[in-house]
């Protein structure tokens, strides 16, 4: 089972950030440019939320807010559930998905190290079981001859 801390070893411990005062038009663009689907939101060096694509279909578009006006502050999540280095991505796959998150940022000492996606957690699984995959492959391709 492979750990956090081996997954960002591969994908990279990159995290983007954003100031709460910015307004979602502009963490839009970053989040274009970066293509990525969530943002920490900081202060100082204090997360202070996330801010994902999520917040801003449900909480802008749906309330008919504008991107140009809307600070990240008023549409970001403050409840942050974090994980460490020494889990294991099937533990982040299952709170994520018992959560509905797609992103955990990952906190190691007390200090951000990186972000997982559902996306990261779905390709390392994936990648574990890469024998496993082959094999029922082949049975299914077998079994239709």
């Amino acid at each position: 089972m492979a750990t956090v801390a081996q997954l960002l070893q591969i994908k990279g411990a990159n995290v983007w950030k954003i100031s709460p005062d910015v307004t979602m038009y502009d963490a839009l663009v970053l989040m274009a440019e970066k293509d990525i689907g969530a943002l920490l939101v900081v202060e100082g060096d204090q997360v202070i939320g996330i801010l994902t694509e999520r917040d801003y279909a449900r909480k802008v578009a749906l309330k008919g807010k504008t991107s140009q006006t809307a600070l990240v502050k008023d549409i970001m999540t403050t409840q942050i559930i974090y994980v460490t280095p020494d889990q294991t991505v099937e533990e982040c796959m299952a709170i994520m998905t018992n959560r509905h998150f797609r992103h955990l940022p990952v906190v190691e000492n007390g200090k951000l190290a990186g972000i997982v996606s559902i996306g990261d957690a779905v390709k390392s699984v994936i990648e574990d079981k890469e024998f496993l995959i082959g094999e029922l492959e082949k049975y299914i391709v077998g079994a239709r001859f």
